[in-house]
């Protein structure tokens, strides 16, 4: 091929690849609330100590053009209505489940082709199964724990029987995920809550970047603090997470919302409207 003639192919190539930017649009779904007794809990430095506080649960659809994705399924539809357990520490409930609100912006379930979740936790894949469809994106030693034994804290297998039975849907993560292919959504590896812990970075054409924090902290104080529970992975990679997280919010002055945090609820839309 002569020079002009390569010129002229790498520009067509250059245009056909800018020619498409995908639309990028996210919702905030309510995926139940936790009441915490004992706020030290999420401390192993004696914060928080006589504190209680009711943490909320978070879920998040993601659009990338046609494709849909979900981020963390919440608490277990079993919860449905329950009344807070007064002598529990932690006391989950459930007002809705993801499917109902699904509907409130015209989506089925089996709209959803991924399922991205954040860490193993029960009240982060409580309601996996009503998604078998889809491609259970997770991280890969956290996929691992679901065959331990005993199996670790807040870890039961039977939320995602469905990729444990059939590996074929599965995508095992290790380091970071382009979920796209450009860009617009990524997985990032902030291990230390869990040793696959994840959290994701999305990218909105006029809201800017938005860090979705998984539970590399459970409240906004915890990365003032350095707060880290003593149900934690590991310590050090916590506080590392912690680190890159921040980092990556002021690198690209990206709006961090803290996934259990009620008070960063405001920071998206109410729903059913969408952050774009």
């Amino acid at each position: 091929m002569n020079p002009i003639a390569t010129l002229l192919f790498s520009a067509a190539a250059l245009m056909a690849s800018t020619a498409h930017a995908a639309e990028v649009e996210l919702w905030r779904l309510d995926c139940g609330e936790i009441e915490v007794r004992d706020l030290s809990l999420f401390s192993d430095t004696y914060n928080h100590v006589g504190e209680k506080r009711t943490l909320t649960n978070s879920c998040y659809v993601i659009r990338h053009d046609q494709d849909y994705m979900l981020w963390d399924a919440g608490l277990p539809s079993g919860l449905l209505g329950a009344k807070l357990d007064p002598a529990a520490v932690l006391a989950p409930t459930l007002a809705k489940d993801i499917p109902s609100q699904l509907a409130e912006i015209d989506l089925k379930p089996g709209q959803i082709g991924r399922l991205g979740i954040s860490h193993n936790h029960f009240d982060h894949v409580g309601q996996a199964a009503s998604f078998p469809q889809a491609t259970l994106m997770i991280g890969a030693a956290d996929l691992a724990q679901f065959r331990n034994t005993p199996l670790p804290f807040g870890v039961d297998p039977a939320f995602v029987k469905p990729w444990l039975d059939d590996g074929a849907k599965v995508d095992a993560i290790s380091g970071d995920r382009d979920v796209f292919g450009d860009g617009t959504v990524t997985i990032l590896s902030t291990p230390g809550h869990t040793p696959g812990e994840t959290s994701l970075l999305v990218r909105l054409a006029e809201t800017g970047p938005v860090l979705l924090s998984g539970d590399v902290v459970h409240f906004e104080e915890q990365f003032e603090n350095r707060g880290v529970p003593g149900f934690n992975f590991d310590r050090a990679e916590t506080l590392a997470s912690m680190e890159r997280l921040t980092g990556i919010a002021k690198a690209l002055d990206a709006t961090m919302i803290v996934q259990h945090d009620p008070n960063d609820i405001s920071k998206l839309p109410a729903f059913p409207k969408s952050a774009k």
